[in-house]
C-alpha cells in the first residue's frame, strides 16, 4: 500500500501529460488550418477589390497590378 499510491500518482500525471500533449498538437494543427483560411481569404479579398477598382475606374495600372 505503500508504494502504490506513489505508483498511482506517477501514472495518473503520465497520462495527464500524454493527454495535454495530445490536445496541443490538435490545436497547433487547427491553428495551422485556420492561419492557411485566413491567408485565402486576403488573397481573395484583394483579388476581388483589384476587380472593382478596374470595374468602376477603368483599367488597373500595370504598377499595381497582382503579378503571380
Amino acid at each position: 500500500m505503500n508504494k502504490v499510491l506513489p505508483l498511482a500518482a506517477l501514472l495518473i500525471s503520465l497520462g495527464l501529460i500524454i493527454f495535454l500533449y495530445l490536445r496541443v498538437n490538435k490545436l497547433e494543427e487547427t491553428l495551422k488550418q485556420s492561419e492557411q483560411r485566413f491567408s485565402d481569404c486576403e488573397t481573395v479579398n484583394f483579388q476581388l477589390q483589384n476587380q472593382l477598382v478596374a470595374a468602376t475606374r477603368g483599367p488597373v495600372p500595370d504598377s499595381l497590378k497582382v503579378r503571380d
